[in-house]
């Protein structure tokens, strides 16, 4: 008999988790070894139980899923990690697929797709939502750098630049700095119209 898939899911709406962890189960072929409600419980999880495929939402408490999914590529290069989310927005597919991310699926997307982008992805093969990823070639690039937008995520989240500093142990100068930088590049008039912006991009 052929092993299964050994799968861990990361999710972190109860509800959802629960759902999605069930529908995978149904399949003959797929185990799900671990559930995680965030992404350094999913990263402990990884590295305890070494599944085949990691399947992770992005917007998650302690880690997000596209700095999951970065970890895991680094540190435990033989899961493969599938991403499945509501953001069906082209800066967030190729910054998961820089991530080292194997599959990119949207949640309205009918049930079977996930549990066949898991068979597929533990083959080797990668797996793109196809609207998407016809509409990522001719989107934007991502003007910003990664600590332009560690910083403008937190100025968007309402923090003042002394926080944002004391947080990243940089100067309020250094932070004030960076956050002209984005502002400028983004065109924008002022930090929350930028982080708005980035959003809308998927690039926060």
């Amino acid at each position: 008999m052929n092993k299964k898939i050994q799968v861990i899911v990361a999710e972190d709406q109860a509800m959802v988790l629960g759902a999605l962890a069930a529908l995978l189960e149904t399949e003959s072929d797929i185990a799900v070894c671990a559930r995680a409600r965030n992404g350094r419980e999913a990263l402990t999880a990884v590295g305890k139980y070494s599944p085949d495929v990691l399947v992770t939402d992005i917007e998650m408490p302690e880690m997000t899923g596209l700095t999951l999914a970065s970890e895991v590529n680094d540190r435990y290069p033989k899961t493969r990690v599938v991403i499945l989310t509501t953001f069906a927005r082209p800066g967030y597919l190729r910054r998961a697929l820089d991530a080292g991310a194997k599959g990119y699926l949207l949640k309205d997307r009918p049930a079977s797709e996930l549990a066949e982008a898991v068979r597929r992805v533990h083959r080797g093969l990668r797996v793109v939502d196809p609207d998407l990823a016809a509409e990522a070639w001719s989107a934007d690039p991502d003007p910003l750098t990664e600590r332009e937008r560690q910083i403008l995520w937190r100025a968007g989240e309402g923090k003042s630049s002394t926080e944002i500093a004391d947080e990243l142990h940089l100067s309020e100068g250094t932070v004030r700095n960076y956050l002209s930088e984005a502002i400028s590049k983004l065109g924008a008039s002022n930090r929350v119209e930028a982080a708005r912006i980035a959003r809308s991009k998927g690039w926060l």
